[in-house]
């Protein structure tokens, strides 16, 4: 057997910890057994929880105001409805393997989000679910990529048309994208011997949001005996299998942490923030249309516009401030109120039965150690996210159904995972408290002795 990883880092896209930790964990022998030989908890993710900016956040330790990222799409200039997506080259600060390489350590980055394009390390790199297509560069060295379709000509680097009804397809499709990131990292694990090897499975997000509603009872649209009832579990099953498949590569001196980024649960529903906005005034249309459309296709009447908002998981809330934004509505000296105002009002918002529904919306001053960038004013989280925010005007409704961009059972959780186990420092089955994301980088370069910023938020967990 060749040497094998110092440190392996296995991540799970929305992997949920009560299938884990307790519903499903008699199912999953691999990460029963890290969990009882190591330690295990929840994972607090970052604000906003999802993919972009979430796994920069945990590489980086950085949060997403210090990294200027707030979400997949971000505003790029002051102009109305100018968002770009962020990809890795938003990313302005080292990830963890940028210093285990500093200290000499050979490393292996195989599709953690927010490394498309990939970049120059002491290793390889393998691009993630931003990238294009096979087609253009993907890999560093680029030569690798050459090798990776000798390999596996149909290489995927991401799940087509996740949001579709062709469920058939997409299952295979999610299998397929599995086998090949956990193949791979075998494959290179014999071919370059790296120090430190990570990879991230998308498969467990987009299993989520196409095959929840069949598995949980919760869900508003779930029947019993519907097709693909057990598709996650099954699923799950399959990538406690794999792996099994790749630690058996690796000798009796191999650390590993699975991690996801955040959890999963049932999509109740949508608030539709910018129908909630027309109503109270902040938002005022040119003309209104007769059927939902994206606000970014309708003429809004800036100069009589105080908010707008977008849609996703959360809300992101955009004031139009005078002197800030082109036609700003809301004089400087009146931002303040207005936006503990706007607060008050978001909050008040309820179920569609008129129960009281927990809304939270976040400042980005008070939520992040910085705010670079074109932060939105507000983030906010509806029912801790089990209803997203729909930014389609035109619906006529304050509420919706689901997702406005296409078939989605699922929404996030503020809550991912974490499995460390060390076969030279046992911990027995420890469950961690308090544990988050932004931990995971300062934890592992304090265990490996290698020097890291003092001002990287998060702590040393005690692993």
């Amino acid at each position: 057997m060749p040497p094998s990883p110092r440190l392996i880092i296995i991540g799970l896209d929305c992997m949920e910890p009560s299938l884990v930790f307790e519903q499903w964990r008699e199912d999953l022998p691999n990460l029963s057994r890290l969990m009882t030989q190591g330690s295990y908890g929840r994972l607090e993710s970052s604000i906003p929880a999802i993919t972009v900016p979430a796994w920069s956040c945990m590489m980086t330790g950085r949060d997403p105001g210090e990294l200027g990222i707030y979400g997949f799409r971000n505003r790029a200039t002051r102009a109305y409805q100018n968002m770009t997506i962020a990809d890795g080259r938003a990313v302005r600060f080292p990830r963890l393997w940028d210093y285990l390489g500093d200290a000499g350590w050979k490393v292996a980055a195989l599709s953690v989000p927010g490394t498309s394009p990939p970049y120059e390390v002491n290793g390889s790199m393998v691009s993630c679910f931003l990238t294009p297509s096979p087609q253009v560069t993907f890999t560093h060295p680029p030569e690798l990529g050459a090798q990776i379709r000798s390999w596996m000509p149909d290489f995927m680097m991401d799940v087509p048309e996740f949001r579709s009804e062709d469920k058939a397809e997409i299952l295979s499709n999610i299998h397929k994208l599995c086998d090949q990131r956990f193949t791979l990292a075998e494959k290179l694990i014999v071919q370059d011997q790296p120090d430190f090897l990570m990879l991230v499975d998308m498969g467990v997000d987009r299993i989520h949001h196409a095959f929840w509603k069949p598995m949980d009872p919760r869900h508003p649209d779930y029947q019993p005996d519907m097709p693909f009832a057990t598709a996650i579990h099954d699923y799950y099953c399959h990538v406690d299998e794999r792996v099994g498949r790749l630690l058996a590569q690796c000798d009796d001196d191999t650390a590993v942490l699975v991690v996801s980024d955040h959890g999963a649960q049932p999509l109740m529903g949508g608030i539709c923030i910018n129908e909630w906005l027309i109503e109270k005034g902040y938002l005022t249309l040119k003309e209104k249309p007769s059927d939902p459309i994206a606000l970014d296709k309708v003429e809004v009447d800036w100069e009589n516009t105080k908010v707008w908002g977008a849609g996703g998981y959360y809300a992101r809330i955009f004031l139009n401030v005078r002197g800030r934004e082109p036609q700003g509505a809301i004089p400087l000296q009146e931002f303040k109120a207005f936006r503990e105002q706007l607060i008050s009002e978001l909050e008040s918002i309820t179920f569609p039965d008129g129960s009281p529904m927990e809304v939270k919306a976040y400042v980005p001053q008070e939520t992040y150690q910085k705010v670079r960038g074109m932060a939105p004013d507000l983030l906010v989280y509806f029912d801790w996210l089990a209803w997203r925010s729909v930014g389609s005007v035109g619906t006529g409704e304050l509420y919706a159904k689901g997702n406005d961009t296409g078939p989605d059972d699922a929404n996030h959780a503020q809550y991912g995972l974490m499995i460390f186990h060390d076969p030279k420092a046992p911990q027995g089955g420890q469950v961690l408290e308090n544990a988050q994301l932004y931990d995971i980088t300062p934890t592992m370069l304090d265990r490996y002795g290698v020097d890291g910023p003092s001002d990287l938020r998060g702590k040393v967990l005690s692993i």
